[in-house]
């Protein structure tokens, strides 16, 4: 039988990743629930949910992944001319994690719906909220004076963190979150983070596509390590080495 394969409710775990369909490329399964288990199974697995409103729930694991290890994360000349201009700023961005996790998924949803719609449905936003109350989901948020200018969220599982979506109201913002987001990953030793799909934004910040097969090695490695539990706090001194030279 060929993908998309039915899921039910009685189970979490999900057909084998190989078993993605070529067209539409990386669609493996359908159907199941938001439940905490089955997304902590889903990720682990080397699959997430992406699905429209009218839809059912759609499990993908495309082949290639997007992804990028944390220490090679580019810093554009125009972002680090961005990032030091903050230390001398009367009122600097100020870069903060797991502080308002509800209002950045809320905020991409939004951003999404004026595009071309939004899979971040309100089932998505109760089930990723879910994870974040539960440790598993993380939040980046830029502030301005106080007003919330972007940020970004996603899932840790180990040693991986798997981007799930990023907002800007200002040009950069989302680009200084996911900077300030590599750089302490990689103090805290982190494996790989998982950018799924391929856009220009994400290449020019230095992901790159993986095969899904070297993607899942690396994803066995990446859960295998240690990774930080809890609410996360940024430690702002990881700029430190762009405000040199």
């Amino acid at each position: 039988m060929p993908a998309p394969y039915r899921l039910n409710l009685e189970s979490t775990v999900f057909p084998d990743v190989t078993l993605a369909a070529h067209e539409p490329p990386g669609l493996l399964a359908v159907g199941g629930d938001l439940s905490t288990e089955r997304l902590l199974s889903a990720y682990a697995s080397g699959i997430f949910p992406w699905f429209t409103r009218d839809s059912p729930i759609l499990w993908w694991s495309p082949d290639p992944r997007m992804v990028m290890r944390p220490g090679n994360v580019h810093v554009s000349g125009s972002m680090r001319k961005l990032i030091r201009k903050q230390k001398f700023s009367n009122s600097p961005m100020k870069v903060t994690m797991d502080m308002a996790f509800a209002d950045v998924i809320r905020l991409c949803a939004e951003l999404r719906e004026k595009q071309d719609g939004t899979w971040i449905t309100a089932e998505m936003q109760s089930a990723y909220l879910a994870l974040f109350k539960l440790g598993h989901a993380h939040s980046l948020e830029v502030r301005q004076d106080g007003r919330l200018l972007g940020g970004l969220y996603g899932v840790s599982l180990g040693g991986m963190f798997f981007g799930e979506s990023m907002f800007s109201t200002a040009p950069n913002v989302s680009k200084l979150a996911f900077i300030a987001l590599a750089l302490q990953l990689q103090r805290w030793g982190y494996h790989l983070i998982d950018c799924q799909l391929p856009t220009d934004h994400l290449a020019s910040l230095g992901a790159t596509p993986l095969a899904r097969a070297e993607f899942i090695k690396e994803l066995t490695a990446g859960i295998a390590i240690a990774g930080r539990s809890g609410r996360w706090k940024f430690e702002e001194d990881v700029f430190a080495s762009l405000f040199s030279g």
